[in-house]
């Protein structure tokens, strides 16, 4: 034993002090709970996170909030929302100018400004975009000597080892033309592709539709052949869409379509360029998650460098970034608030966006008071931790906040929140009155004061139809309720009772919760994604709704993605849904209720799949119309069909809370502009400071571990010694 204790044990009795004495020291000015890596302290990034992974990031496929988080920093379409100005402003982003619009008859005559729409038998949008912008470093420009494309034609064994961008050590670019706007546009009707847009974008874009049905004949035929592969949109005319020059492109417009400037702002308009779209297209690469879906490619602020749906995503800058200045004009109050102060300064002002998966609100507030996150919503969680609500219901921050230099941003966010009733279920949907006053039963039993008291910290106002405040037709006080639902009394709208709504049930045919004709109990089910809904405390307090009714309700909680397969295929009796402004119109929140939309018939955002032929025909009529008194009453009207009809629990307009480090400057809500990173600064030497001095380390636990050490070890070391003397002699 003494022969194995000298070689052993020496050098730790020997080293043991000062090897403690030198963790202590490594640790004295370091953070040590830094979840992030060494390399990435002091440098210009932002921090935040995310909670949902994103399902599609092709721009073609891609509408949900989590994705547009990701893809509105990295595409470019012709147009972006000024950041600052309220009500919402389009001006160019990719474009050099506003589009020009001109209208013509049926005869082929331009039509003046202002013409009826009545008279209006074809739009044109003609687009020209800023000459010299350039597409991000991407290895589908990659080129040989002789200009050749590196990577086509890549065998099994060329991707044995690629599993991201990164792997191929050759990149490229090209300069951006309208072919790119061209192109993508034709990917809109790729039966591969199920653009959740092309149903809407087909009733108003020339041939749309019509390419859509040749390449599906086309596709067929190749399936029925054994053959797959790309296929090259290029070869395939569409009316629709016309280029012009290198630079210039129109898109006709079947009528009018006052919102269309709008979709300009979005992704689906972005350019995608033909060299993307054959490189992805190769055997192989689908399997490696190197496909369009997977790594987006654009001529934005940001690229995606790190795509880890499931733990990390990192933007970085686009070194070809076409360059772009920050506004030096906003709302009255934007000088004070400090949002002018960078007026003229090229943006975007980060080098690089970290977004961490959180999947639970607590980590995610916990970090953000530790200062690794830049900024936080507000969940019910930690809304008493932030927020203080005053006698007048004023809403201030916490002295805890205020202390740390926090900064709160509140704003009515242009969103809705419901339960839809799945129209085509044999149960709940449909036009009978049997199955119009079991939806106003529950629409009624539903207390949403109470869910928006309880869950939302009163942030939201309950909802009457699909329109929020600060939409054009909406109206507030009486002229504005749910007569189905409210009453008004003493000038406030008051839920009807109870009472009221187990009437209707019994009408309806289901008296004290059971079926009249069977006797069975009535059973529902809601189906909702597990991070929202489906928390056990929700689904507590809907049985609780539902048992004023006597009825049993069934909560399905899944995974997003799952949720969405659900409701795309009409597999759902009830779910729960919201609506976030695409642009700032009354047409964008209508259209959720528009027959032509419906999501099982036509792939569109009905998701309810209500139809009814005068709201339909109302809907026709209001899209073309330019706000007037004459729109309001139309509006008004759609929305009484609404109300009787009930294809919705009319849920709440949500109010958004969110919080910021005093670090983390020119950061304004607002749900409709979404390119918002490359406005965002951070002073990086302040948040590294404030970091440290909150996550100071606390040493003395150590000393005392080192003191028990010591006691411990000493003895040993002594009797060690003794025995080794003794040894010695």
């Amino acid at each position: 034993m003494h022969a194995l204790i000298r070689p052993l044990f020496r050098p730790l009795f020997r080293y043991f002090p000062s090897m403690l004495l030198a963790s202590l020291a490594a640790g004295c000015g370091q953070v040590w709970n830094d979840p992030y890596p060494i390399a990435e302290r002091g440098q210009n990034i932002l921090y935040t996170a995310f909670t949902q992974r994103p399902k599609h990031l092709d721009p073609v496929q891609s509408y949900s909030e989590d994705e547009a988080t990701f893809l509105y920093q990295i595409y470019e379409p012709p147009l972006q929302y000024h950041y600052l100005k309220r009500p919402f402003e389009l001006n160019v982003a990719a474009a050099e100018r506003m589009p020009v619009l001109r209208q013509f008859d049926a005869d082929g005559k331009v039509l003046p400004p202002g013409a009826d729409p009545a008279r209006i038998a074809r739009s044109e949008y003609e687009i020209r975009i800023r000459p010299g912008i350039r597409y991000q470093p991407h290895p589908a420009f990659a080129a040989d000597t002789k200009g050749q494309p590196l990577y086509l034609g890549l065998t099994a064994a060329d991707l044995a080892d690629k599993r991201s961008l990164g792997d191929f050590p050759q990149t490229g670019t090209r300069e951006l033309t309208a072919d790119d706007y061209a192109y993508q546009i034709k990917r809109l009707a790729h039966p591969r592709l199920h653009s959740p847009v092309l149903e809407l974008m087909g009733d108003y874009i020339v041939g749309l539709k019509d390419l859509h049905a040749r390449l599906a004949a086309d596709e067929k035929a190749r399936a029925a052949k054994g053959e797959g592969g790309w296929i090259d949109l290029r070869k395939y005319p569409m009316s629709g869409v016309e280029v012009i020059d290198r630079y210039t492109y129109r898109i006709h417009i079947k009528g009018t379509y006052p919102q269309f400037p709008y979709w300009l702002a979005m992704p689906f308009f972005a350019p995608v360029p033909v060299e993307a779209d054959r490189f992805f297209a190769q055997p192989g690469m689908a399997e490696r998650n190197l496909t369009l879906d997977w790594w987006p490619i654009g001529t934005g602020p940001y690229m995606l460098a790190d795509n880890n749906p499931n733990a990390r995503m990192v933007l970085v800058k686009n070194p070809n970034f076409r360059g772009e200045t920050y506004p030096c004009e906003g709302e009255p109050d934007d000088k004070s608030e400090g949002l002018l102060a960078d007026c003229g300064k090229t943006i975007p002002f980060v080098d690089q966006v970290v977004f961490t998966r959180e999947k639970e609100s607590i980590p995610y507030w916990n970090k953000f008071l530790q200062g690794y996150y830049d900024a936080s919503g507000v969940s019910s969680d930690n809304f008493d931790q932030a927020v203080q609500m005053g006698g007048q219901g004023d809403v201030s921050l916490s002295d805890e906040m205020a202390e740390k230099g926090i900064k709160l941003n509140t704003s009515v966010a242009p969103t809705v929140m419901y339960m839809g009733f799945n129209m085509l279920d044999p149960v709940v949907g449909g036009n009978s009155e049997r199955a119009r006053k079991l939806r106003l039963a529950i629409s009624i039993a539903i207390d949403q004061e109470e869910f928006i008291s309880v869950f939302q910290n009163g942030r939201g106002v309950p909802a009457m139809h699909p329109i929020p405040p600060g939409i054009f037709g909406y109206r507030a006080d009486e002229a504005g309720i749910n007569p189905n639902v409210y009453d008004w009394i003493d000038g406030k709208p008051r839920r009807k009772p109870v009472d009221e709504a187990r009437r209707l049930l019994a009408e309806a045919g289901y008296p004290g919760g059971r079926d009249a004709r069977t006797g069975e109990p009535l059973v529902v089910n809601l189906d909702t994604t597990g991070s929202g809904m489906g928390d056990k405390s929700t689904v507590d307090w809907l049985n609780k709704q539902f048992r004023k009714l006597d009825m049993q309700l069934v909560v399905r909680a899944t995974d997003y993605n799952r949720f969405q397969d659900k409701i795309r295929k009409g597999n759902a009796q009830l779910f729960y849904w919201g609506w976030n402004a695409d642009y700032p119109d009354p047409e964008n929140f209508l259209f959720l209720l528009y027959g032509a939309q419906s999501k099982v018939k036509s792939q569109g955002e009905n998701a309810a799949n209500y139809e009814n032929a005068e709201y339909d025909r109302l809907f026709e009529r209001m899209k073309s119309m330019p706000d007037s008194p004459e729109r309001q009453a139309i509006i008004e009207r759609m929305l009484a069909i609404l109300q009787h009809d009930s294809p919705w629990v009319w849920g709440f307009y949500e109010k958004a809370y969110t919080l910021q480090h005093g670090w983390l400057y020119n950061r304004k809500p607002g749900k409709i502009a979404r390119n918002t990173l490359k406005y965002q600064r951070v002073d990086v030497a302040a948040r590294e400071r404030l970091r440290a001095e909150w996550n100071r380390p606390v040493l003395w636990p150590l000393s005392l571990v080192a003191l028990f050490g010591a006691l411990v070890v000493t003895p040993a070391v002594l009797h060690y010694r003794r025995r080794e003397r003794a040894g010695g002699s």
